[in-house]
């Protein structure tokens, strides 16, 4: 096999790269009211939605271990590339960079390059299918790295939460402001950084206004957007996910144009109703 990218479970793939042996999905562990559940796409997002709203606690993620990492690495491809969600808010990078290592100690002339995506979710997914279609034109491993590497700083990565009972339970949100929100309705516009990190642009009173919000500040923050993809994963909510695209693709030429439903990781924390969008 001439390649292998390999994605942690946060990152969602298309149904033809779920089947191709070029990919590979690492799973991380979800724990929702007292159950551990891997990741694994065996779980739909309506049913573990369900499961979240139905724990009384936080919901929680594990990393993957190195050694699962490295099983994913160990195909015999030329080239591998591994994606994970950002560093600032997993251990997965740090052990995918260790499964690196030890796959090197037994093939250390391998190419193989791990990325932190500094994004989560389809910001993961992205740039997997953009080394795909490099690589599929024959480019070298190393500018694959190289634009790979000035590209996840660069993107855009913004979200609209419906639901905020993930963030009154992790504490980023106390309950009377959770209450407060919920009966006036107040939406979150959020991003993730240069870094990593989370932080939030606006707010607005409805999903709709806040949709709107989000739609203006992606146009507005992409100068180049005939040259990107755009990606946009929705959690339980393929009509809003629709909306979004098409607002986008009124204001904006785009390369080309995935849409998604979240996996579990990105479930557990965008919540019912919750709109990602890259680009």
């Amino acid at each position: 096999m001439k390649y292998r990218i390999v994605v942690d479970s946060c990152g969602e793939l298309p149904e033809k790269q779920k089947q191709d042996e070029h990919f590979a999905s690492v799973p991380l562990t979800l724990r929702v009211n007292g159950e551990e559940i891997a990741d694994d796409g065996h779980m739909s997002c309506r049913d573990l939605v369900e499961k979240i709203a139905a724990d009384p606690d936080c919901p929680k993620s594990a990393c993957p271990s190195p050694e699962a990492y490295l099983r994913a690495y160990d195909c015999g491809a030329d080239h591998i590339y591994c994606l994970t969600l950002s560093a600032e808010l997993s251990g997965s990078y740090q052990s995918a960079v260790i499964g690196m290592n030890l796959y090197l100690e037994d093939h250390p002339d391998a190419k193989i390059h791990v990325f932190n995506s500094v994004s989560a979710s389809i910001g993961e997914s992205i740039p997997a299918l953009m080394i795909e279609q490099m690589e599929e034109k024959g480019l070298d491993f190393e500018e694959i790295v190289r634009r790979i590497e000035e590209y996840l700083p660069q993107k855009q990565t913004l979200f609209v939460l419906d639901n905020l009972e993930t963030l009154r339970k992790n504490g980023r949100l106390s309950r009377m402001k959770a209450i407060a929100a919920t009966i006036l309705k107040i939406k979150p516009v959020c991003y993730g950084t240069p870094e990593g990190t989370i932080g939030q642009l606006d707010q607005a009173r409805g999903i709709n206004k806040a949709i709107q919000k989000m739609v203006g500040y992606a146009v507005e923050r992409t100068p180049d957007p005939e040259n990107r993809i755009l990606g946009i994963t929705h959690c339980n909510c393929p009509d809003r996910a629709e909306i979004v695209k098409n607002a986008l693709l009124e204001r904006m030429k785009v390369k080309d144009v995935y849409v998604l439903e979240t996996g579990g990781v990105s479930t557990l924390y965008a919540n019912d109703g919750g709109i990602i969008v890259v680009i």
